[in-house]
């Protein structure tokens, strides 16, 4: 990567997120919150388990086409594990109570990252005081070694219980996003696009899928109900893929249909029927060449099995629309990020 390919920092406002508010023009809380109606005074009344996101944090996920509550939701799952329904008890016997500090999210090599703002909602449900955050880079942006992600200042108790689960949300979804990317540069100019499968973790799948568009790839369906992928148990329980793809066209007509085939002879029969989309499973780049040739543009094409970087290229140039690559959400590394202190800022708010 060139000086002039990497992403320029920018040093945004320092945001408060959280905290005790009168309303959304003094910051915090706001008519969103899951708190309701509750004032300045009363605030830490509430229990901050049960308050919802920043209303201008949620609406940034909303824009990333992340639901706010399925991320809150996540939050909350995330430290709840990690305390036990116990407390921090290394923080708490070190760090005294009253103090704050500012820490860096910082990449230790590089990549492409996403998840910062779901970092930040994780860290908005285990902060008990109001936080800020610098936002140096944005999702889908590359990053190197040393380079400064996110910078928060809060309580160093809250920060430190945080700092986990934050990580493991951002880490794990920066390293799909580096891992995509790798992808869409090798097919970048062919008119092919990477995508993903359903292989992702469970109650991970819309963040997971986020951090493939943050890598440059595309999203296949995101659940069952989403469209057809006739594979080759359906079309053994089905009697045929003919059979498979009338059966589904009858059921549900308005949904989009996409066969799988392993062999060359299977695609003229679904061609017949309609198919949407056909997936040539674990063709050879020269096979997905005469596939490419006998469907003439009548459906669209995608490749699965036996991808990898080394020959994606090939099967692009083959002409499929598309390359299913489940390895992006079920094998990729994490890219490695930490947080570090700022030595000498400790003290209180």
């Amino acid at each position: 990567m060139t000086t002039s390919d990497r992403p320029v920092p920018v040093d945004l406002p320092l945001l408060r997120i959280g905290g005790p508010a009168a309303g959304p023009a003094d910051g915090g809380c706001g008519d969103a919150c899951g708190c309701g109606d509750a004032g300045a005074g009363d605030a830490y009344d509430i229990d901050p388990m049960e308050c919802g996101l920043d209303p201008d944090l949620a609406a940034l996920l909303a824009d990333a086409g992340l639901d706010p509550v399925q991320v809150e939701d996540i939050a909350h799952l995330a430290i709840e594990e990690d305390l036990d329904n116990g407390t921090d008890v290394t923080t708490v016997a070190t760090v005294p109570e009253e103090a704050f500090a500012t820490g860096d999210f910082t990449a230790r090599e590089s990549g492409t990252v996403a998840g910062l703002r779901i970092a930040e909602a994780v860290l908005s449900v285990v902060c008990t005081d109001e936080f800020e955050v610098e936002r140096h880079v944005e999702d889908g942006d590359r990053v190197e070694p040393g380079q400064k992600l996110l910078t928060v200042r809060t309580r160093t108790r809250d920060l430190l219980t945080g700092e986990r689960s934050a990580l493991n949300l951002l880490c794990r979804l920066s390293g799909i996003a580096t891992a995509t990317r790798a992808w869409a540069d090798a097919l970048e100019g062919t008119g092919t696009d990477v995508r993903d499968t359903r292989k992702t973790t469970v109650g991970l799948r819309a963040l997971e899928k986020y951090a493939v568009r943050c890598g440059g790839g595309v999203n296949h369906r995101m659940s069952l109900s989403d469209a057809a992928l006739i594979k080759d148990n359906h079309v053994v329980a089905a009697g045929g893929v003919a059979a498979a793809f009338k059966a589904v066209r009858e059921e549900f007509p308005g949904v989009p249909i996409e066969v799988e085939v392993d062999r060359l002879d299977q695609i003229p029969p679904v061609l017949a029927e309609g198919a949407d989309l056909v997936l040539l499973d674990n063709f050879t780049p020269e096979q997905t060449r005469e596939a490419v040739a006998l469907v003439q543009g009548r459906a669209e094409l995608e490749s699965s099995g036996r991808l990898t970087l080394d020959v994606a290229r090939a099967y692009a140039e083959a002409g499929v629309r598309y390359l299913a690559v489940g390895a992006l959400t079920h094998s990729s590394p994490i890219l490695d990020i930490g947080l570090d202190l700022r030595a000498g800022e400790e003290g209180a708010g």
